[in-house]
């Protein structure tokens, strides 16, 4: 899995930048990663954890790279409105396989504290939905990780779905 998500992620414009702008696709990335954690009205630790260590092994970012990273993703991410102004990029510069891949991202850092709400779930299923995942693609995603992360009962529930 994380073999996939290194490609998508490096493969995304811009990975050699010392610096993020807001028409870096990583910026869009870490914000819908930003709005999924919040969602649910709390971001826990374990969830940064996971949101640091994702993009430190597949970016190769060192603590000040990530951190600038997560200023930029934040900034953008409370500035918008919606899912929309990050999906619709990143549906124009991804692959089929590399938009499931994001999606499957988000799912990490939801499973990363051992929970989902049903806030998470729908802001996945929002963004999924844009970028043009299928429900089963999404699904297939969350079972994937909740088996890895030791929640397989909870996996194929299909609340929200």
């Amino acid at each position: 899995m994380f073999e996939k998500l290194q490609r998508f992620l490096s493969g995304l414009s811009g990975a050699g930048r010392q610096t993020f702008d807001a028409g870096d696709p990583r910026v869009a990335v870490m914000a819908l990663c930003i709005q999924v954690m919040e969602s649910d009205g709390r971001i826990l630790d374990a969830e940064r954890t996971a949101l640091r260590d994702s993009f430190q092994k597949l970016y190769g970012l060192d603590d000040a790279r990530f951190k600038r990273l997560v200023d930029t993703g934040t900034a953008a991410a409370s500035e918008a409105i919606d899912f929309f102004q990050f999906t619709s990029e990143l549906k124009r510069q991804l692959t089929d396989e590399q938009k499931v891949d994001l999606v499957g991202l988000l799912w990490e850092i939801v499973y990363a504290d051992g929970d989902r709400s049903e806030l998470e779930d729908h802001a996945i299923w929002r963004i999924a939905d844009l970028l043009g995942v299928s429900g089963r693609e999404r699904i297939m995603k969350r079972q994937e990780v909740a088996g890895r992360k030791g929640d397989g009962a909870r996996a194929t529930e299909d609340q929200g779905d």
